[in-house]
This record gives structure tokens, sequence and C-alpha cells, in this order.
């Protein structure tokens, strides 16, 4: 079986620091709709401005030790855009958590986004529902805010009520929301 072309999977990589770091070979269903429906809603949204979305696959190269391949992004910066990849730091970007992928997100992945000037970076938990959405302000990442879609079950405080945000705010435009439930819709 080993020699037969469909029992091999492919194996993606990034360069992290010199070093190959393996990417799950495939995600979650729940990992890739969440994927899908934020691309979708970046590219509906940017149709016909400056900015490009783009979803996984794309090779970025941040510096010549470190190259990503982010689950989702948007790029303003039509000149860092090549015909094998993007050559510079995207404007936007969005990391799908998984099991395998989760500390190298939250940790070298997320600092090297920083350090490359990536002005948006978005940590989106399919299994929690949830979104941190950290800013890029004096060079530095901060929170910005934490989105959750709550159970129907849970009632929430009057308190609670009053802060819960039901969209996500792109930084990127003025008028740019994303409602949750678009994010987390058709979910197993």
């Amino acid at each position: 079986m080993a020699d037969n072309l469909a029992y091999q999977e492919q194996f993606w990589d990034e360069l992290l620091d010199g070093k190959p770091a393996m990417m799950s070979p495939r995600p979650t269903i729940n990992h890739n709709i969440v994927m899908g429906n934020i691309y979708r809603a970046f590219g509906n949204y940017l149709e016909g401005k400056k900015c490009t979305p783009f979803a996984d696959g794309s090779d970025v190269y941040l510096t010549p030790k470190d190259r990503v391949i982010p689950d989702v992004m948007i790029v303003c910066n039509k000149d860092i855009v090549k015909r094998n990849g993007i050559y510079g730091a995207p404007d936007l970007v969005v990391e799908v958590l998984s099991l395998g992928t989760k500390k190298r997100d939250r940790g070298y992945k997320k600092d090297l986004y920083e350090k490359s000037g990536v002005r948006e970076y978005w940590l989106v938990d399919p299994d929690t529902k949830t979104i941190e959405v950290y800013l890029l302000t004096d060079g530095k990442f901060h929170l910005d805010e934490v989105y959750q879609v709550f159970p129907e079950e849970e009632e929430l405080s009057p308190e609670e009520q009053e802060d819960y945000k039901s969209q996500v705010k792109v930084s990127l435009y003025d008028d740019f929301y994303i409602p949750l439930e678009n994010i987390f819709s058709n979910l197993f």
C-alpha cells in the first residue's frame, strides 16, 4: 500500500527559524468550514477594493529563515504578491487553531507576525467558537477583543449582554464587520 499514491499523504511544512515545521496533513472538517467562512466573508467584502484575500496554500516569506502558510490572510500591498507567494507581511493574518499547531500559532508565529509588521492577527478556535483579535500598536500586538459565540442555553447577565459583541470588527476598514454566526455556521 505504501506505493499506492491514494494512500500517500502530502505533508505541508512551514519554515520557522530555519527549521521545517510539519503541519497537519488533514485539518478537521470544522477547521476547513471556519476557514472557508472567513475567506468567503473577506472575499465578498473586498470585491473591487484595494486589498486581496488569500486562503490556505499560499506561502508567505517573512525572513530568510521563516516561511509560513496562514489559513487566511488579507494583503493590501500588491507589490509583495509574486506568482509563488507573498514576500512580506500581510496586513491581516488568520490562524485557525488545531491541536497540532495551537502552541506554535500562539507562540513563535504570533511573535514572528508581530516583528514582521502584520497589522492584525486573529486566532480562531472552532471548538470554543472564539476569536482573539490582536492589533499592532507601536510595533507590539495588543489583544483588542475576544469574541465568543455563547451556547443558546447559556443566559447572559445584563452586563454580559451589554458587553457582548456579535460581530468581529476588521480593523483595515471602518465599516467591515463579520457576524460571528457567519464564521461559525454549519459546524459539526
